[in-house]
């Protein structure tokens, strides 16, 4: 079968869990180049080959019309359109030229933070030519002194990576919590979450930032498995520090609704402190409970679920009531250990991403 060369745009996009606006699809000599760093969605592949594969024009394929030759792939939960550029060879070519161009462009731009970048720990374990991939996907951007970097309560959107400056956290009265500089991260936490922006996050002096889109972020955990490691152990990080200025409330039990502390902040504070005792939970018409012993989990139930998958159905809860009562029974005290409570945070949090 005989496949026609052409370059298409992406031209729209809704909820793609892969690519973006702007991005190209080529097709040279029999060969389907998809965008840089990306998985192959093979939906995407099947519709261009079938474009490439038919002998009438690119231009008068779409309802017959030879104005504008647009597409759309839309066989899963996303929804992009893309255009056709140009059929005629020197266009063609002058699209290579520009395409690379801009690479080289990044590529020198990104160069110029390139031992700031490999000296970040999340970044260690690539090779080469996998964080030059990795940092094609970064923007750079720049901020003023005092500039609100990221705001509490707004929608999660990007990854922050410090490349120079110095940065302010910051809590609801403008106290200064805790204050970051060149290669620490930011906002990892609300993208692996799902929520929003927890602390508000200002510029203390001029800051040049990396930032990656929530959806190049996904696309590097998938890609990148180190990468999801280490972002899922920063995360449990930051929860430990958080519940740290909680703990002392456990002391005397504590009562509250998860929709101010989730269930994975809870439970690693349980376990944090070691606390011993039972926390009940009243959510969805269903009652559920968590048994811990010196912070680790030794029963879990709610509805008709028990052990792990009743673990991690608590952990995707956001509505409900908690109470956590100290002290067991010597029966309940013998009572194994379900399973290691790190591992079972991580794929419990795992999958709570993979649902959204």
């Amino acid at each position: 079968m005989d496949f026609r060369n052409g370059i298409f745009i992406i031209t729209e996009e809704k909820n793609c869990p892969f690519y973006n606006v702007g991005e190209d699809i080529e097709v040279t000599a029999g060969a389907l180049k998809l965008p840089a760093s990306k998985p192959t969605c093979l939906i995407l592949a099947k519709d261009v080959i079938e474009l490439s594969s038919e002998d009438v024009a690119f231009e008068t394929l779409q309802q017959g019309s030879s104005q504008s030759a647009k597409f759309e792939c839309g066989g899963c939960a996303g929804i992009i359109r893309f255009e056709y550029k140009k059929e005629k060879d020197y266009a063609t070519l002058q699209m290579k030229l520009l395409a690379a161009a801009e690479r080289k462009h990044k590529i020198k731009q990104v160069a110029q933070y390139a031992e700031i970048l490999r000296a970040i720990p999340i970044f260690r374990s690539l090779s080469d030519d996998d964080l030059l991939d990795l940092s094609t996907l970064l923007e750079f951007e720049d901020y003023e002194w005092g500039f609100p970097i990221a705001q509490k309560g707004d929608p999660a959107s990007k990854l922050f990576i410090i490349i120079s400056g110095r940065v302010e956290v910051l809590d609801d009265d403008g106290v200064v919590l805790a204050e970051m500089t060149i290669g620490d991260v930011f906002g990892e936490m609300s993208l692996l979450s799902g929520g929003t922006v927890t602390t508000t996050i200002q510029a203390a002096e001029p800051c040049k930032m990396a930032t990656m889109s929530q959806k190049n972020f996904k696309h590097i955990l998938n890609r990148f498995p180190t990468l999801q490691v280490f972002f899922y152990k920063l995360l449990v990080s930051r929860i430990t520090t958080i519940n740290l200025q909680r703990a002392e409330e456990l002391s005397s039990g504590m009562v509250g609704q998860i929709s101010d502390i989730s269930p994975v902040e809870l439970c690693q504070m349980i376990n944090n402190n070691q606390k011993t005792g039972h926390l009940k939970i009243e959510a969805n018409e269903m009652s559920g409970r968590l048994l811990f012993c010196e912070g680790e989990v030794i029963k879990a139930d709610i509805g008709f679920q028990e052990g792990k998958d009743a673990f991690y159905e608590i952990l995707s809860l956001t509505e409900g009531r908690f109470k956590f009562i100290q002290g067991l029974t010597r029966a309940e005290r013998k009572l194994p250990v379900v399973g290691g409570f790190m591992a079972m945070l991580m794929e419990g949090m795992k999958r709570l991403d993979d649902r959204r």
